[in-house]
């Protein structure tokens, strides 16, 4: 009898180890054990410096300073407009006292994008038409020079003009840079 209980403590010890590497294995597939309970408290109770209201004041702070830096500069600039108006005849100075308003230099800003942008378009649309007239001259050309006989020869009326066409401008070029 007592074999018996040999036996099955040799059993039980077989099934332990095998349980204990697969709990093992299990572990570091996870990626290891967790923490224990005191490492867990102790990370808890510390101070981790993260405070979402804080951090929104401190925007808010950084975002009010942007603007009252822009607001004194702008201030400065207005001062620095004034003096230089101060040496002109009595009715500049009369208008150099009246300070531009922050929407007054916004509609001037905007303005003056606006322009900006509107001379970017109509370089662009300049740009656009060219290459869409460079394109149809291309295709027209590539239209002669595929062109072919009856006989399956290509017709030679096209590809001499367009040599004589590439000479002509070479020898315009070429008098150009000499003159």
């Amino acid at each position: 009898m007592k074999k018996n209980f040999d036996r099955r403590d040799g059993q039980q010890q077989e099934s332990d180890d095998t349980r204990n590497s697969s709990r093992r294995k299990n572990m570091k597939r996870l990626g290891g054990g967790g923490l224990s309970l005191q490492t867990f408290a102790n990370l808890k109770s510390k101070n981790s410096h993260y405070n979402p209201s804080f951090i929104k004041k401190q925007k808010e702070f950084y975002k009010n300073a942007k603007y009252v830096s822009k607001f004194r500069k702008s201030m400065k600039q207005q001062s620095f407009h004034e003096e230089v108006d101060d040496g002109d005849d009595d009715k500049h100075k009369v208008k150099s006292h009246k300070r531009i308003g922050v929407e007054e230099v916004y509609k001037q800003t905007r303005e003056e994008m606006e322009k900006a942008r509107m001379e970017r378009e109509a370089a662009f649309q300049v740009k656009k038409e060219a290459k869409d007239e460079a394109e149809s001259r291309r295709k027209a050309a590539k239209g002669k020079m595929m062109r072919k006989t009856r006989h399956g020869q290509p017709v030679m009326k096209y590809r001499i003009e367009h040599l004589l066409e590439s000479i002509k401008k070479s020898a315009e070029n070429d008098g150009s840079r000499t003159a």
